[in-house]
């Protein structure tokens, strides 16, 4: 099941007709492209190019499979609802909240810790996220962040969109640190935990699923060794917008952002506390995570506001919801007609083409490396969530088929799709969610402009997590002793930053 996975989606038996295979692929990569000329382009908003690449890509699987795709039915399983009704949920609960005032309050905070340094607040603010990002799903600290971001900047006279992009940044690289931090990771850790093997052709694989846990003790050593480097890159990237100081006055800041609503706040604050919660438990529950979401929005509009609701409604970002719809309408459409396949496929030959070697390691670090970057550059270019979809069945696949661990390839696929979303604006559904609202606060974020800040910092954090992956796993044999010390390495980094920055007043 995609998205959260909980229970059993409804899925469309299609088949293509026989000898269209190679013709359907090509059509396929021809209407991707075409989406993406639009986009880049932006000769139409971006929603509209999802809606018409999902329409064209609808008509296109009728013309090639042998039952009709062209039903309602047909459109509405190929939707992600699990991810549209979390986000739908956690809109309407930042709606409520946001009234309250508590986004101006933390904003002021915020700008009191920096002491007025610019740096120092986007310092705050990209750790607030990327630590916020590992423990919440990185859709829901966007949400919550962006509007105090607009805020701030605002009040001390800053342009927002380097600071909107710094902090998805991190909350994608945050993201991928635990397994409910990222949507890729919430589905590898269903899709890939022991049970779940069990019940394919690959059972023999079992022992190598992963859990909870795997998460952090694989993944936090090698994020916490891009920190550092992703932040002197936006230093240097951002080096005119992110340098000098702004002086306001504390006292006046705090008497005209402050709290407005308490009784909201405590209720509201409640109910979200609940709602993160029950993220926390969903390895144990199952619930799905979308339940939860408008569970607690229907629950947060009964106790808040119950006769007014065109209010909290105001704040969701319809046109994102939109464009989502579109976007999964667009690659299920392509998934049917064999285009994620097709990469599939490439990989393993890619893989396969290389030899054993004595003990396995020349094939395992190709391998590692293939799906890494593979899955990067992918996940980059079509959303992170069905590519992953299409890639767990395919990496028990090639673990099977070219007699590579398993577990390094899962590692590998889950760090090359949650970094990969960083490369274009589209690549993870945080980076839509922020352009959404702020275009909404009237501050639109094009294509290119994300581009250049986020591509290079995909390529930089998926170089360090390459010679991390392969320190850790060829050369180490997956045990602990490299980690440790590439974290202490980090550690030590991080400590050294902040002194080298005190000491020199910021």
């Amino acid at each position: 099941a995609a998205g959260g996975g909980g229970g059993t989606d409804v899925h469309l038996e299609l088949s293509l007709k026989d000898g269209v295979k190679s013709e359907a692929i090509a059509v396929g990569l021809f209407i991707l492209l075409a989406v993406y000329a639009l986009i880049i382009t932006e000769a139409v908003h971006r929603t509209l190019a999802a809606a018409l690449g999902g329409l064209a890509a609808i008509m296109a699987l009728n013309f090639y499979t042998e039952e009709s795709a062209l039903t309602l039915r047909a459109v509405t399983t190929m939707i992600d609802w699990e991810t549209i009704g979390l986000l739908l949920g956690m809109m309407v609960m930042v709606g409520v909240i946001s009234h309250t005032g508590v986004f101006e309050w933390f904003a002021v905070e915020a700008y009191k810790k920096s002491g007025g340094s610019i740096w120092g607040l986007v310092v705050i603010l990209c750790s607030v996220t990327a630590v916020l990002s590992a423990f919440l799903d990185n859709v829901t600290t966007i949400l919550l962040l962006t509007p105090v971001t607009i805020q701030l900047a605002k009040v001390l006279d800053l342009k927002p969109i380097p600071l909107l992009i710094s902090e998805v940044l991190f909350s994608n690289i945050g993201g991928a640190a635990t397994m409910i931090g990222d949507p890729p990771n919430i589905m590898i850790g269903s899709g890939l935990s022991e049970s779940a093997i069990r019940n394919t052709d690959y059972a023999h694989l079992a022992g190598d699923g992963v859990n909870f846990n795997d998460f952090i003790i694989e993944m936090a050593p090698g994020i916490l060794m891009t920190v550092v480097p992703a932040f002197m890159f936006i230093r240097w990237f951002y080096a005119d917008e992110f340098s000098g100081k702004r002086v306001r006055d504390v006292a006046e800041l705090e008497s005209k952002y402050g709290i407005k609503d308490y009784k909201m706040l405590t209720t509201s604050g409640i109910i979200l506390g609940l709602v993160i919660l029950g993220f926390f438990l969903h390895p144990i529950t199952h619930m799905p995570v979308s339940w939860i979401a408008l569970g607690g929005s229907v629950l947060m509009l009964l106790a808040t506001n119950r006769h007014e609701l065109d209010e909290p409604l105001e704040e969701v970002e319809w046109t994102t919801l939109l464009f989502f719809a579109g976007l999964f309408v667009l690659v299920h459409s392509l998934q049917y007609m064999g285009v994620i396949n097709f990469i599939g496929e490439y990989v393993q030959k890619a893989i396969e083409a290389f030899p054993q070697g004595e003990d396995g390691l020349v094939r395992l670090t190709a391998a590692i490396l293939i799906i890494l970057w593979v899955s990067a550059i992918a996940s980059a270019f079509i959303d992170n969530i069905p590519y992953t979809a299409t890639m767990i069945p395919i990496v028990l696949q090639i673990s099977d088929g070219a007699n590579v661990d398993l577990a390094p390839l899962i590692w590998a696929l889950a760090f090359g799709a949650c970094l990969g979303g960083n490369g274009t604006l589209i690549g993870a559904s945080a980076n839509v969610v922020m352009a959404g609202m702020s275009e909404e606060a009237g501050y639109p974020v094009s294509f290119n402009e994300f581009f250049k800040a986020g591509f290079p910092i995909m390529i930089l954090t998926t170089l360090i997590v390459s010679f991390y992956m392969i320190l850790v796993y060829v050369v180490g044999g997956g045990g602990m002793e490299w980690k440790l010390v590439l974290v202490a390495l980090s550690i030590l980094g991080m400590v050294y930053q902040v002194y080298r920055g005190r000491s020199k007043g910021k």
